[in-house]
């Protein structure tokens, strides 16, 4: 017999207004209050279901992000994993009550913040195709020019990249997460909901400074990288 169970969307302090739960994956979704700390559940999923579906697995996704950006615009909630489910609302607040200081404690470091991703793209070295009709001595000096001009392009261009990550981790200090990936760096940033301003101030300044690069400022979302 497959298991029923409460997937769980996130925790958060216990609202003292009405929330406007969205819907959920496939239904509804509930409030379950503690004594301080409530959880946002979805009622009778089974992953058991959909775990060798690829394309559930990934709409389950979609609806996991959907409902929490939908919930964070109203009120600060700390993100589950997908996949968090508990087997009984009992066995869901027995588990808040023995983890409420630590759960309590990430909602106050996050509260009215967004995170932010910044993505930091590198710019090609245009190639540029040697002239025809170059006799020797001439060919080989084109060659090592076009090398020199990509040896200095790429110099800049790490250079340029170790003064953004300097300067995203000296203003934002703990607030700030790096991740090198092959073909990008992404700079996940903790902001103030008021700063939004100042943010995208300081990302203009730092494109005039990193002009071998492409960055890209995502949309303000829960705080998924610093819990």
């Amino acid at each position: 017999m497959l298991s029923q169970n409460l997937y769980t969307y996130a925790f958060l302090n216990t609202p003292d207004f009405p929330l406007d739960l969205p819907s959920g994956n496939i239904g509804e979704l509930s409030l379950i209050k503690g004594k301080n700390i409530s959880a946002i559940v979805e009622p009778e999923i089974s992953l058991e279901l959909i775990q060798n579906n690829d394309e559930q697995v990934i709409k389950m996704v979609l609806a996991h992000d959907r409902v929490l950006c939908e919930l964070y615009r109203q009120i600060t909630v700390l993100p589950l994993r997908f996949g968090t489910c508990f087997t009984s609302e009992n066995t869901l607040l027995n588990h808040i009550d023995s983890h409420a200081q630590e759960y309590q404690d990430k909602l106050n470091s996050i509260q009215g913040k967004n995170e932010y991703t910044l993505k930091a793209i590198p710019h090609k070295f245009e190639e540029i195709a040697t002239p025809s009709g170059k006799n020797g001595r001439d060919y080989f000096l084109a060659k090592k020019q076009h090398y020199e001009h990509q040896k200095s392009f790429l110099a800049s261009q790490n250079d340029e990249k170790d003064e953004l990550i300097n300067l995203i981790t000296q203003i934002y200090q703990s607030s700030a997460i790096v991740q090198h990936h092959e073909e990008e760096v992404r700079l996940h940033i903790l902001v103030d909901r008021h700063d939004k301003a100042l943010l995208l101030e300081q990302v203009s300044t730092l494109r005039e400074k990193c002009p071998h690069w492409n960055l890209i400022l995502g949309e303000p979302l829960p705080p998924y990288d610093f819990i």
